[in-house]
């Protein structure tokens, strides 16, 4: 109020000195008198002058400068819940807010009201500018700062808003509730044929595809659906498309759209687990006091929770997440940072100091963590397995001459398997590769080694078993070997199948069977294996293919040729978990397919192993069903095709009946000439056109008939 009080004063200080100087200048031609005396200069103003000039005019610079009621108000954020300390402990408490606070912004100005020497638990916090304050007070709010203490964070300037509530409470009004439908509705269809999205046109069409025995039929197609690519939900329920503005996700029989998320040029997403959080990622946009390169969402409110800066999205996804969706980490340089829903903040305030860490991966099933650190001065390599949230080291293991790692989790977490490429001489060449295996159930997770002295090209984890698979060598002698881990610990190559072309392994998702397949490169190659009896089924070819797909249940596999990749030959292929060719799609300018995921089986394993048990009563059924729809099908087919064909023909009656009752309207327009015809006035000519068919010689006996 003082500083308002001298800027008035100084307005009206110049506002006095403007008029005396108009009033000399009026005067300025009378400054002696008759005697020759100075004549002193009258700045008053006359008793009947009227000031009609404004202040805006006057001093409008000067005005614009004057401070307002509400400067600095609004820089300025109220912390509510905070300790209540004596003076002693209070330098600590304020490095500690300071600490929280400062990564918003400067601040400025710091008070805390004390009652008798001991705070009485709100501080207020002036920052340089609004902005850091708002975003201050929004990503603060409800910040846990130990087990009895949340902040409750607001602006300064909201206490006149709170001040003038209505003391009439009206209960808010209902929101209208709609119903997008059974987002599960797929799960009940009869014949539990699977779905999947497929991209043609070039990208300019959609489809959601009924995978049916016979002929796959359509869901849903849209055109534009997409601008870039579409990817589902990990259980299936949502499937989201990208565009210009951000992420929309769309469920239900109809395919509704049932959330919409802006995010400006938006690139790269990915799930959590339980489909409760979605990250979204964009190169555009980042303001250092505003993350918006990363941003986490609520999938169910389609409220952002927390936004992230991003140095390098080429290691997506950056966030990792564990099994149930609780947490979820990052790694940057020595530092491993965990973070814990639904608050999305540092799990126990504190990263985990890491030195030089490489790569980290979830166990699929448990609160586990691996992670592995290269060999630092006179340290080896390390590859160690953390309980989550104690952060209880539950094993380490210790590596020597490590030139690379890559963790790899089974599917159900029993097994880890970690493949070491390793230096053997001073010239730093790799030329031995091993895998660490840990086996996670058992006591004190005991590690096996298996060593190889080819490179290794592949590798994968049966989903469902204690098996697995690797590449290994150079063409054209690449070997696919087949390895086993007994419950004794022991583990048993079951066999190597050699000279195989081949760059990638696709186990199916209920274990047993598996594609060893040549992309790309290697022109489309596939080989069907049963690794129960190690037996190929079947080996054949979908030239130049570049994707593989096995549907969820493990019955299909798909290949197909992309759009992206070739500009011909642009198809897909579905093909039997034997390897027969089933369907053959084409599609102009396919692009992409995707299973549409399920959700975790709901039997147990009891039912599991009762249903392959009685698996002979229940084949009897299926394949009388089978061959009912194949001759339903059949029958479908040849109606539907003569329904075409008398279509076509009813069509082609109408138009030859319209042309011949617009025969005379065409002469009369033509000044009576007949231009139907060749020659007007003649009669049409019957014109034979003969073709040789073919020519056959018959040799006659000369003495024939005597």
């Amino acid at each position: 109020m003082c500083t308002t009080k001298m800027a008035e004063g100084s307005v009206e200080k110049d506002r006095q000195s403007s008029r005396k100087m108009d009033r000399s200048h009026e005067n300025a031609p009378n400054e002696v008198d008759q005697n020759g005396e100075e004549i002193e200069p009258n700045f008053s103003d006359p008793e009947d002058y009227v000031d009609d000039v404004k202040d805006d005019e006057l001093l409008g610079d000067i005005l614009k400068q004057r401070p307002q009621k509400a400067i600095g108000s609004d820089s300025v954020i109220v912390v509510d819940n905070i300790p209540n300390v004596g003076q002693d402990r209070l330098p600590k408490l304020k490095n500690v807010i300071r600490r929280i606070f400062s990564k918003f912004g400067d601040i400025s100005t710091e008070h805390y009201p004390d009652d008798n020497g001991v705070t009485k638990g709100f501080i207020f916090l002036e920052f340089s500018s609004p902005a850091n304050a708002i975003e201050a007070a929004k990503q603060m709010n409800g910040y846990r700062l130990d087990k009895t203490h949340t902040f409750s964070v607001n602006l300064f300037s909201d206490i006149d808003k709170y001040t003038q509530i209505d003391d009439k409470w009206e209960p808010p009004k209902p929101q209208p509730y709609k119903d997008f439908g059974n987002l599960r509705f797929w799960l009940q269809e009869p014949d539990c044929n699977d779905q999947y999205s497929v991209i043609f046109d070039g990208g300019e069409k959609t489809a959601i595809f009924m995978n049916t025995s016979t002929e796959a039929s359509v869901v849903e197609e849209r055109k534009q659906w997409t601008e870039t690519y579409v990817r589902w939900s990990p259980q299936g329920n949502y499937l989201s498309t990208f565009h210009h503005r951000g992420i929309a996700l769309w469920g239900g029989p109809k395919f509704e759209q049932i959330k919409r998320f802006a995010h400006p040029g938006v690139q790269l997403i990915d799930f959590s687990p339980c489909e409760r959080y979605l990250v979204t990622f964009s190169p555009l946009i980042d303001v250092r006091d505003d993350p918006q390169a990363i941003i986490i969402w609520d999938v169910q409110t389609g409220k952002k929770k927390r936004g992230f800066h991003c140095e390098s999205a080429a290691h997506w996804p950056i966030f990792k997440w564990n099994h149930d969706g609780k947490y979820f980490a990052k790694q940057s340089q020595d530092t491993l940072s965990i973070y814990e829903t639904p608050s999305f903040g540092l799990m126990e305030k504190k990263s985990m100091k890491i030195t030089e860490i490489r790569d980290f991966g979830w166990s699929p099933a448990d609160n586990i963590l691996a992670y592995w650190v290269p060999e630092v001065n006179e340290s080896p390599a390390r590859v160690t397995l953390v309980e989550i949230p104690s952060r209880k080291e539950l094993r380490a293991k210790t590596l020597y001459n490590v030139a690379d790692c890559k963790i790899h989790w089974q599917k159900q977490g029993d097994y880890l398997g970690v493949k070491v490429d390793r230096y053997t001489n001073k010239n730093k060449k790799v030329s031995i590769w091993n895998f660490e295996l840990f086996r996670i159930r058992e006591k004190q997770i005991p590690v096996d080694q298996v060593e190889l002295k080819e490179t290794i090209t592949a590798f994968a984890w049966e989903p469902t078993g204690s098996r697995f698979c690797c590449l290994h060598g150079e063409a054209p002698r690449i070997s696919a070997s087949f390895y086993k881990i007994h419950e004794k610990g022991k583990v048993e190559l079951v066999k190597t199948l050699e000279r195989k072309q081949a760059n990638c392994i696709f186990w199916a998702p209920t274990g047993q069977f598996v594609v060893l397949a040549g992309l790309r490169s290697m022109n489309g190659t596939f080989e069907f294996i049963d690794a129960g009896d190690m037996t190929s089924m079947n080996q054949t070819e979908h030239f130049m293919a570049t994707d593989l797909e096995w549907d969820p249940t493990g019955r299909y596999v798909i290949t197909g040729v992309s759009w992206w990749s070739h500009k011909v030959d642009n198809a897909y292929w579905v093909w039997s978990f034997q390897g027969r060719l089933l369907q053959k799609c084409n599609r102009d300018r396919f692009c992409q397919l995707l299973w549409r995921p399920r959700p975790a089986s709901l039997l147990t394993d009891k039912h599991l192993k009762d249903l392959k048990k009685n698996m002979k009563t229940y084949s009897k059924q299926f394949e009388l069903k089978d061959r009912m729809s194949h001759s339903k099908a059949s029958k479908e087919l040849i109606e539907k095709r003569q329904q075409m064909l008398d279509e076509f023909n009813s069509f082609r009656q109408r138009l030859q009946e319209q042309y011949e009752e617009e025969r005379q309207l065409r002469m009369e327009l033509r000044d009576g000439v007949d231009t139907d015809c060749m020659y007007a006035g003649e009669e049409e000519e019957e014109e034979v056109i003969e073709f040789f068919v073919g020519e056959e010689i018959i040799e006659v006996n000369e003495f024939e008939g005597e």
